[in-house]
């Protein structure tokens, strides 16, 4: 399902951090997918459904170039991205066989895909940061996908950085890294998740102005007034 316009505007004005604080509240500890620093800095926040891809270690058999062309590839995967999803790939980690190269990021962002996420690695990488496809991977690597992974599907569970993300949870990606929002948990981190940011903005200018951590962060009684009534005051 695609993500609500007004509910991605939100999200991409929370941080991964403040998401990861949000979730740890309700008892998600395991939601930061490790391995997925930027491809480049400055690709800004991203915010989509996630578009789960899975990769198992390779079979002599079964990972070979002429797996390129068959039904279940990555080629066919591409092509079955809707417009504004988050593809995120289970590499298991692997570190020495790049995952996607120059021409399929370049067609995944025609097709409008939001990003790619991956704990495994790229390869082209001149050619996939000339593709302007913002991604998040943990390297490059020379060597193509078969050399070490075999492809085996899309739209199903999947692990990626130690996290389980189902089709359409929802991803949120920074410069710390993507994080998983559960589908079932959406609605409480909208309700919440913008609030929790301003909360943190006020400190910080309380910060600014040499106040004390202590009683500030986390507040007290008498902080939480204070902040209380600079939200009520007028602007």
């Amino acid at each position: 399902m695609p993500l609500d316009s007004k509910a991605a505007e939100t999200l991409k004005g929370v941080s991964t951090a403040t998401l990861t604080t949000v979730l740890l509240k309700k008892g998600l500890r395991n939601v930061w997918m490790r391995g997925t620093k930027p491809l480049k800095p400055g690709q800004g926040r991203v915010v989509g459904p996630a578009f789960t891809l899975r990769f198992v270690p390779a079979r002599e058999d079964l990972a070979t170039p002429a797996s390129w062309a068959s039904p279940i590839s990555t080629r066919a995967a591409i092509e079955a991205m809707p417009e504004g999803v988050v593809a995120v790939a289970d590499a298991m980690g692997v570190l020495d066989a790049g995952i996607f190269g120059d021409i399929l990021c370049s067609r995944m962002k025609k097709r409008g895909v939001a990003g790619l996420v991956t704990d495994g690695v790229m390869r082209d990488a001149e050619g996939v940061l000339a593709s302007n496809l913002s991604v998040w991977c943990d390297g490059i690597a020379a060597p193509p996908s078969v050399a070490g992974l075999t492809f085996v599907g899309w739209q199903e569970p999947i692990a990626c950085g130690g996290v389980a993300v189902f089709p359409d949870d929802v991803v949120v990606v920074d410069d710390d890294g993507a994080v998983l929002i559960p589908a079932a948990y959406l609605d409480q981190v909208l309700a919440e998740a913008p609030e929790q940011e301003r909360m943190e903005a006020w400190i910080m200018t309380e910060v600014d102005r040499g106040i004390p951590l202590p009683g500030l962060y986390p507040m007290n009684e008498e902080t939480k007034a204070r902040y209380e009534a600079w939200k009520a005051a007028p602007v």
